[in-house]
């Protein structure tokens, strides 16, 4: 039986709880501090939503493209180290 996301009331906005690992917390609890940010909640929901705004993830594989790989062989063979 899955678990439902636990809401919480919250000025009038629907909230749900999100695990990070505990290290990552620690890391940015000390990231913010001293910035204009009063938790790492409010800091992960700006970030969340500057990404959100962004409309989709990248679907693009890491890594060099074709026409990438073809770039760094003509340089490798004009230096010398491939035929």
């Amino acid at each position: 039986m899955s678990k439902k996301p636990s809401i919480q009331r919250s000025t009038g906005a629907s909230m749900v709880t999100l695990k990070i690992p505990k290290g990552l917390y620690d890391r940015i609890t000390e990231m913010i501090n001293g910035t204009g940010f009063r938790s790492v909640t409010e800091f992960a929901v700006h970030v969340l939503r500057d990404v959100a705004a962004g409309g989709k993830l990248s679907q693009k594989e890491p890594g060099l493209n074709e026409r990438e790989i073809e770039i760094v062989r003509k340089r490798l063979q004009a230096l010398g180290y491939i035929e």
